[in-house]
């Protein structure tokens, strides 16, 4: 079950592509939780998830792996990628 979603854009050859990141419900995984999260880049979704010894730190763990993944991406040390839309929106900083 997704229980948080957001969508960044890029701007990619002229055109705005929407980037959805989609954040799963932790589930039990053995003696550990895992929460999965999904971020939808173009040509590639990927697909990873954060383990933790409860649901929170797997959620939180994951929401970390989700910041680290968008920041060292290419688009981002670009600058073509955005949270806002709107034509005055700038790159995305975080």
């Amino acid at each position: 079950m997704i229980i948080a979603k957001r969508s960044l854009h890029l701007q990619q050859e002229g055109r705005d592509v929407e980037v959805p990141v989609r954040v799963f419900a932790p589930q039990p995984d053995g003696s550990a939780w895992s929460c999965s999260y999904e971020i939808g880049w173009p040509g590639e979704t990927r697909r990873s998830h954060g383990v933790g010894s409860d649901s929170m730190q797997a959620l939180m763990i994951a929401l970390h792996m989700i910041g680290t993944e968008i920041y060292t991406s290419d688009f981002h040390k670009s600058g073509v990628l955005n949270w806002d839309n709107s034509k005055d929106s700038k790159s995305w900083k975080g």
